[in-house]
């Protein structure tokens, strides 16, 4: 079982997560405009942005 401190380091360990977050302080962002400087698909940014949140780091919202 996984704690919150597990989840916590789990979900910073990561460089890619790292600049992720530093880019959501600025404010909001849709997922393609997090994808666009790392050379990885939609789909590898949300599983990274699944792991952020569920550290309890972020959280998402859907906008049509």
């Amino acid at each position: 079982m996984q704690t919150t401190h597990d989840a916590l380091f789990k979900a910073l360990a990561d460089p890619t997560r790292r600049a992720l977050l530093a880019r959501l302080t600025a404010g909001e962002t849709s997922v393609l405009d997090l994808a666009r400087p790392f050379r990885m698909t939609q789909p590898a940014i949300t599983k990274h942005l699944r792991v952020l949140e569920d550290a309890g780091l972020i959280s998402q919202s859907k906008k049509a």
